[in-house]
């Protein structure tokens, strides 16, 4: 399989796991309810309807305007970087991550947000994926394997 064909197959499970939980959590507990699950970790059904931790809440069309510039920045760099062991990991991850949250965005107004953790902003599947998927080009780009190399 192509790195582009990787990338798409793991930004079409990122959307499909993130906006199955999400509609799970929708249909299971009420908006602003929690289920108390282990060590302090909840479930809830909350709407983030700015980004990261709420940040520029109230953004509406800006934040889906840079969610789809960021979106072409990304595929700009993985078509000149296609070449470049693994990136199809994160490229996949990130796209998938920005466009399950940008389905939210669109359709509800805010991002369903509803894994709870102490000490830490409500987040989702969505949220994971872009994380691992930062942490991954990091890694891709600065990895062992390009350190050996200078």
């Amino acid at each position: 399989m192509s790195p582009a064909g990787k990338a798409a197959l793991v930004a079409a499970a990122a959307v499909a796991a993130d906006q199955a939980t999400k509609a799970l959590v929708r249909t299971t507990i009420e908006r602003g309810d929690q289920v108390d699950l282990i060590l302090g970790i909840h479930l809830v059904n909350v709407r983030n309807r700015g980004i990261a931790f709420g940040m520029f809440s109230g953004g509406g069309v800006v934040l889906v305007l840079f969610a789809l510039a960021a979106l072409v920045a990304l595929l700009v760099f993985f078509a000149r970087h296609r070449d470049r062991p693994l990136v199809w990991l994160p490229t996949g991850l990130l796209i998938g991550g920005a466009t399950g949250n940008l389905i939210d965005r669109t359709r509800e107004g805010g991002v369903t947000d509803f894994i709870d953790l102490p000490a830490w902003p409500a987040f989702n599947v969505a949220d994971m994926c872009i994380t691992f998927g930062v942490l991954t080009l990091l890694y891709v780009l600065e990895g062992p394997s390009r350190h050996g190399r200078r």
